[in-house]
């Protein structure tokens, strides 16, 4: 059952910093070497909790997919440029996930492989989209009330907003409690719902990727805890 990761990276001001920066380039080798990895991307971060154009240089990404959990977490733990990444953060978090649905693309690919589940619990959500320049204006000014709504929801228990480039490449990724509250979130007539009718109105987007998890296991800490501990959740 292929599972999909993404590790998060805190660094401090400084070199390292610097350091996280160059990666974005220098890491893909040694990515593309890693025995047992799929589909793969490095991402920075932006500075608010969804879509956003300001980065954020603390915080970088990685995504990647495997074949099983066990695969995920051996090589998470064990290879070189994982651990070369932990050893410059000041705190990493990484989350095991199961993809349940998924359509649409990402860079020209179908990277996830949705497995049927009955598995209750935590669910995440990932939208990852490319922007046409001529509409990136218009979706600027929209998105921030899209983030100020991911951020106020009391059911969110983590978001965050990465992204390949700036500007045009972006992703945005929550954890729900369950299906139900994740779906009432994006069905409810809000911000996030009239920016999704724009979208397709307007043909925003020139790819998209809409893609629904199981959380299957979390190891580390986001802003010291993990995130997961607000259900008891053990990882």
């Amino acid at each position: 059952m292929q599972t999909v990761s993404l590790s998060f990276f805190r660094f401090p001001p400084g070199f390292s910093r610097l350091w996280a920066f160059a990666m974005m380039g220098l890491a893909r080798r040694p990515m593309s070497r890693i025995h047992d990895i799929g589909f793969w991307k490095l991402c920075g971060s932006g500075t608010g909790e969804g879509f956003t154009p300001l980065p954020n240089t603390a915080v970088y990404a990685i995504l990647a997919t495997w074949p099983d959990l066990t695969t995920a977490q051996t090589r998470i733990d064990t290879t070189a440029i994982f651990r070369r990444y932990r050893a410059r953060a000041t705190e990493s978090y990484t989350l095991y996930l199961t993809p349940t649905s998924s359509r649409g693309a990402w860079s020209g690919t179908t990277p996830f492989i949705p497995q049927p589940t009955q598995s209750s619990g935590p669910v995440a959500a990932l939208t990852r989209a490319t922007i046409r320049p001529r509409a990136a204006l218009r979706f600027w000014r929209r998105e921030p009330t899209i983030s100020r709504a991911i951020g106020a929801d009391p059911n969110v228990l983590f978001k965050i907003g990465i992204g390949e480039l700036p500007l045009f490449h972006q992703i945005t990724f929550s954890i729900w409690p369950d299906t139900a509250t994740m779906a009432n979130f994006a069905r409810a007539d809000g911000p996030h719902a009239r920016a999704i009718r724009a979208v397709r109105e307007g043909n925003w987007f020139r790819e998209e990727l809409y893609a629904r998890f199981h959380v299957a296991a979390a190891t580390g800490t986001w802003h010291g805890q993990n995130p997961l501990d607000q259900l008891d959740y053990a990882a």
